[in-house]
């Protein structure tokens, strides 16, 4: 029996599979909630500012422009209350900010805090000074025309500021005997000296100090006090050529020979000398005669007198 080759054939079926997407990662995931997590920070930062008072806002502000200030006065910030009146401190009138203890009724209490404001200050102050002291004397170092003076430039920190000398010598005088022309050398000392003073808003005084042989010319009547007078003013010339702003001078005052750096030895040229004063806040209250210390520059009054070109 003769079987049908049709009936022997094998039946192929094909299944065709559909191709699916490619395969994502979770990056898009963690972009997504990082921003939910910004949006939630933003809409909790407006929330807070928007149910803050001005008063909360400006105590915030000046506790970071001046921390150690708000800490020393009692704290003008947000948290540093130990009262739950609304003002922050015992006035009852005060609605928003805290009272200052510099401003408290109880005079123990404002003294404390004033003195404690003061010694503050006063250690911002010598720190400053200080700095000022390392930065010219590394000037001194670098600067080739300074660095051949050197020995003629005395920096010294003094309970009035920092104090910078200018001594002469006998081989090379900073003026020509009796006269209050500045030699070209100590002009260039000035000038470096002058720039390097811009840094700072302390109050400058000059001194002119003279030895004590007596002045053996000139004018009737003119001595070693208009002398030592007329070359700190010429010193004070050659500092404002470097930039140094006229307000800044304090006192220009002419000594003589009142103020020997040797006392056993009134004639030698070390006594003829410049002084540079950068005054401490402590100092520059004394010669406005405040009689007490500047909370900050601006507070400082102006010299009452200046000796004019």
């Amino acid at each position: 029996m003769a079987t049908d080759p049709a009936k022997l054939q094998p039946i192929i079926v094909k299944k065709i599979k559909k191709g699916g997407h490619g395969v994502h990662g979770g990056a898009w995931k963690i972009a997504y909630a990082d921003f939910v997590t910004a949006m939630m920070a933003f809409f909790l930062l407006m929330w807070l500012l928007g149910s803050t008072s001005e008063g909360d806002k400006k105590g915030l502000s000046d506790y970071f422009a001046s921390p150690l200030k708000v800490a020393m006065m009692g704290g003008a910030g947000a948290g540093q209350s130990n009262s739950v009146i609304t003002g922050g401190g015992k006035d009852l009138t005060q609605q928003v900010g805290q009272t200052s203890r510099a401003d408290s009724n109880n005079p123990i209490e404002k003294k404390a805090a004033i003195e404690a404001i003061k010694a503050e200050i006063a250690k911002q102050d010598a720190k400053k000074l200080d700095s000022l002291s390392e930065k010219i004397s590394a000037l001194i170092a670098s600067n080739p025309k300074l660095s051949e003076f050197s020995s003629q430039i005395r920096i010294d920190s003094t309970p009035d500021g920092l104090q910078i000398q200018i001594v002469d010598d006998q081989k090379r005088p900073m003026f020509d005997s009796g006269s209050a022309v500045v030699k070209p050398y100590m002009r260039d000392i000035l000038r470096e000296i002058g720039g390097a003073l811009n840094g700072v808003d302390n109050k400058i005084g000059l001194d002119g100090h003279t030895d004590r042989t007596p002045f053996g010319g000139g004018d009737r009547g003119y001595s070693n006090w208009e002398l030592s007078a007329d070359r700190a003013n010429a010193s004070r010339r050659e500092l404002s050529l470097a930039g140094l702003p006229e307000e800044r001078m304090g006192r220009i005052m002419g000594l003589a020979s009142s103020n020997l750096l040797e006392e056993d030895n009134p004639f030698s040229p070390i006594n003829r000398r410049i002084s540079i004063l950068v005054m401490s806040r402590e100092a520059e209250a004394r010669l406005s005669g405040a009689g007490r210390t500047p909370l900050t520059p601006k507070a400082t009054p102006a010299a009452a007198a200046r000796v004019k070109p």
